[in-house]
């Protein structure tokens, strides 16, 4: 059995609000227990990037605040940069906050993880997904 390891987070009031209520819905005791099975969940869907070879197509999907100082150039900057792998994208207005961007791509997994990498950790970027397969 491995250690157990303290830490201590740090997170937006409003995500910890909705946090909480996500727990108490599922019937978490605790946050622990939650955060270990969240982090699960974000190494299992992370998981694919280190193991997938070859020629792939498929959607990246981020959410994000658009109301972030210099975010959607940095989201623009950062695509310019993969003009190779992205076919098409798909910019949806979900409130006075966010936005939501879908990237269409087809090329090799190796620069479709990279792109993901680096949109990941744009500040203002709250969510990425990734859904992709093998051509």
């Amino acid at each position: 059995m491995s250690r157990i390891v303290r830490f201590g987070v740090s997170v937006p009031r409003e995500l910890l609000e909705e946090f909480d209520k996500i727990l108490k819905y599922m019937g978490f005791r605790d946050r622990s227990k939650a955060i270990q099975v969240a982090m699960r969940n974000l190494l299992s869907e992370y998981r694919w990037m280190k193991d997938i070879k070859g020629i792939c197509t498929g959607a990246i999907i981020i959410l994000f605040d658009h109301t972030v100082r210099g975010l959607e150039d940095m989201l623009t900057h950062v695509q310019h940069d993969f003009t190779d792998i992205i076919t098409s994208t798909m910019h949806i207005h979900l409130d006075e906050k966010n936005c939501l961007e879908i990237i269409a791509v087809k090329g090799e997994s190796s620069s479709i993880k990279d792109l993901a990498y680096k949109l990941t950790t744009i500040r203002g970027v709250k969510q990425l997904k990734i859904a992709v397969v093998a051509v």
